[in-house]
């Protein structure tokens, strides 16, 4: 069967660098750090005392307030960047066929707050034990795309998927591929995470895969740098609205770029750790490049997994030196995580936002926190990590890689649309 074409018509996301997807794209170019030192409860405890949070977030701008309390706030950002995004769609939501509008987030840990606090609750009443009524429709992943759909009356396939770092890309490819198929017109992608708890932190403390870089938060997060230590954690969510090229042209859509490829894969290795010679992460580009139906040299950027980890840096740029061949030294490479910090299971969707706004206005985010001599002897500095600067140029097509604990590996190519 010939597959349809499917472009991006809308975006929007929450995240530590902004409130709506064009104030977070201003600040990747800038280069500014979302890092600060953690003011949703006391970190002083614990090793880490830093990440990328979202600043004044009011989800009562997006979503009802008696509604509000029904919802994690991991739920709250993904609500708040897919009415941006739809809004940015500019689709006539009393015209267009609901039947045919679908819902995929990707989550990757869920309602890690309202677990703690209901546990909390029960270990203090434990002699006559109380739960919340929202305790599990506010836990559960799947009640983001569930709540978008319930808010706009979306009936087409409606989960959420759960690959670690990976859900979000993992969402993306799904919607990409339903569509294509002719399963649907429309479906509101993306992904959301709010993690950055006592848990969350503790968990991430315990198996020394954060910085401890206390004193300089905003320089924590520094990707390629020989002296990174860990990532950064992040919050928030991304949204993009995919699209039946043929359904967004009829209906007068503006048409920010189109997707072109997804490529999924596992390390098969370690239930944490990359593979260190990036089998995988080669291995998913290349199924990606082939589904996309394109080359290595017709990928001009790669924003790459990046996660500022000793290990998982290094094994990245192997896997790209390998696949790209002479073409990585010609291409750009940066992570916007080390702005961000790592938002784990939404880092696919606000990662893709980054690679749509590039093609659409030639132009590369940077790699923040590198500073001259602060090399690591196993990575080829001759490929463009971008450093510290935007670079313009002209992006053709970029790629995106999410890599996610228990060896998942998800890439999504986005391209210039051509008509």
């Amino acid at each position: 069967m010939e597959l349809k074409r499917v472009v991006v018509t809308g975006l929007g996301a929450v995240t530590p660098l902004g409130l709506t997807a064009e104030e977070t794209w201003k600040n990747m170019l800038a280069g500014v750090s979302g890092a600060d030192t953690i003011k949703q409860f006391d970190a002083s405890r614990y090793k880490t005392t830093f990440a990328c949070e979202v600043k004044d977030f009011d989800p009562s701008v997006w979503i009802d307030r008696k509604e509000v309390r029904k919802m994690d706030k991991f739920c709250q950002f993904a609500m708040a960047s897919a009415a941006m995004a739809i809004e940015d769609s500019a689709m006539n939501l009393d015209t267009v066929d609901k039947d045919r509008i679908g819902v995929i987030f990707g989550v990757g840990i869920g309602g890690l707050r309202t677990m703690q606090e209901e546990l909390e609750y029960y270990t203090e009443h434990r002699d006559t034990p109380k739960f919340g009524p929202f305790f599990i429709p506010k836990m559960i992943g799947d009640i983001a795309p569930g709540q978008i759909s319930i808010k706009y009356g979306f009936h087409g396939p409606n989960y959420a998927t759960t690959s670690a770092c990976a859900s979000s890309s993992n969402a993306l490819a799904d919607a990409f591929n339903l569509i294509r198929l002719g399963k649907a017109n429309v479906i509101v992608s993306g992904g959301a995470e709010a993690v950055i708890t006592d848990p969350g932190l503790g968990g991430f403390c315990s198996m020394h895969a954060v910085s401890t870089r206390n004193d300089e938060p905003q320089k924590a997060s520094r990707p390629f740098s020989a002296s990174r230590d860990g990532f950064v954690m992040g919050e928030g969510a991304s949204c993009l609205i995919l699209e039946e090229l043929e359904h967004a042209k009829a209906r007068g859509a503006k048409i920010y770029c189109e997707m072109v490829g997804a490529g999924l894969s596992a390390d098969a290795y370690h239930i944490t750790a990359s593979h260190p010679e990036g089998l995988g992460a080669k291995l998913v580009m290349s199924e990606a490049l082939k589904d996309a139906e394109m080359k290595p040299e017709d990928i001009d950027y790669i924003n790459v997994h990046g996660t500022s980890t000793p290990v998982g840096d290094i094994s990245e740029a192997k896997a790209i030196k390998d696949l790209f061949g002479e073409w990585a030294y010609k291409l750009n490479i940066s992570s916007t995580k080390s702005m961000t910090g790592h938002l784990l299971g939404a880092a696919g969707a606000i990662e893709a936002m980054a690679c749509v706004k590039a093609v659409q206005e030639d132009i590369v985010p940077p790699t923040i926190n590198h500073e001259d001599g602060d090399e690591d002897p196993e990575i080829d500095y001759k490929m463009n990590f971008t450093f510290n600067k935007a670079q313009k140029r002209t992006v053709r097509a970029a790629l995106s890689n999410t890599f996610g604990f228990g060896g998942h590996n998800a890439c999504v190519i986005f391209k210039k649309y051509a008509g």
